[in-house]
């Protein structure tokens, strides 16, 4: 599940928007950017660079954002990065109803080495991704299936999976995600010795065909 955390942000005067005093924040240790959506007005805030980048860095994509004395639940949407990748220049923050929720479709990613496989047989990865539904500020990148127990003939359902809290799939329950199975000996084609001859229908052989041409030959003699 995507990680959260708390940002504590200041509005921008307006001397503080704008390029040149983005540049300027950023030199004196501050990071611009923006928090918009859910029926609110865009703000332009700001917020210490030793606060914003720990928690951007450890891969947090909901945070509860403090303005004013007021928090909001919000989403990770764009961060700006210098050059380097080192430091973070911009970042926008999109507000959430922390009671709405959303249908979404998230990838499955498989982890670990199957021991069936190991075994010889062959791992067929059934469904790529599924449709859940989830509280908006806790959509996950995505969701693991831990195959490092899976042996040969067994297979991992809908139900097997680890969902965020709250969450549903709308796949079956016993729909298969994942499953091990027997690799399949090719058949063997028996070998034909040699070209069978079509049979001839209508037609007569050869030698036939030679004694109608005489018996026509004999009877206009006569």
């Amino acid at each position: 599940m995507s990680k959260e955390a708390k940002l504590v942000v200041k509005t921008r005067t307006d001397k503080e928007k704008g390029s040149a005093a983005c540049r300027r924040l950023r030199w004196s240790g501050q990071v611009p950017g923006n928090i918009y959506g859910h029926n609110a007005p865009p703000i332009s805030v700001v917020i210490d660079s030793d606060a914003l980048t720990p928690v951007l860095m450890s891969g947090a994509k909901v945070v509860d954002v403090e303005l004013d004395g007021k928090v909001d639940k919000a989403v990770v949407r764009e961060i700006q990065w210098d050059i380097f990748g080192r430091r973070i220049n911009h970042f926008d923050l999109l507000r959430v109803d922390p009671n709405e929720r959303v249908n979404i479709i998230v990838p499955l990613e498989l982890k670990g080495t199957a021991p069936g496989v190991l075994m010889g047989g062959v791992l067929e990865h059934v469904m790529h991704s599924i449709t859940i539904d989830c509280l908006a500020y806790q959509i996950p990148d995505t969701i693991h299936v831990r195959i490092g127990s899976l042996e040969l003939g067994k297979s991992i359902h809908v139900s097997d999976l680890v969902l965020p809290e709250g969450s549903h799939a709308h796949a079956a329950p016993d729909a298969i995600v994942v499953h091990i199975v027997t690799a399949k000996a090719q058949e063997e084609v028996p070998a034909v010795a040699g070209p069978i001859e079509p049979e001839m229908i209508g037609k007569k052989p050869a030698a036939d065909a030679a004694d109608a041409k005489d018996d026509k030959k004999d009877a206009k003699k006569k």
